[in-house]
């Protein structure tokens, strides 16, 4: 598995799923994190969770155990998804979320980008803009 995609919901999990098929990646999408190992020949996974708009705890640590469960399949990259319009919640999931999986993975710094053009999303500059106006 080349590619790991945690994503903090169901919708931004099949975008990005149906993203990497339409251009060529053999791609498994599964709704919340197994319970045990899955034999996958894809390359990448997209693990659909319900932390968009959870308490930020909470999605810490559903977000935590979809990338240890990544790790222990193997994949060696990946990908946070979160909402493109950056709006989960009046405190926020995607922060603590992004500190977590950075500790977690060891680093210490990461490439964001709020932005799903081809839904109208944008982020120019420290500017978001949306149909949905982020």
């Amino acid at each position: 598995m080349q590619l790991g995609v945690i994503a903090d919901d169901f919708t931004g999990a099949t975008d990005i799923a149906s993203f990497l098929v339409r251009n060529g990646m053999p791609t498994v999408q599964l709704n919340g994190v197994p319970t045990r190992d899955i034999p996958l020949t894809s390359e990448a996974v997209v693990i659909s969770l319900k932390t968009r708009s959870c308490p930020a705890e909470m999605a810490v640590s559903q977000s935590l155990a979809a990338l240890r469960w990544l790790q222990a399949q193997g994949c060696q990259q990946f990908y946070f998804k979160y909402c493109s319009t950056f709006d989960s919640t009046a405190q926020g999931n995607i922060g603590p979320v992004l500190d977590a999986l950075l500790a977690e993975l060891g680093e210490t710094r990461t490439v964001i980008s709020p932005a799903l053009p081809v839904n109208g999303a944008r982020s120019i500059r420290d500017i978001c803009s949306s149909a949905s106006n982020c």
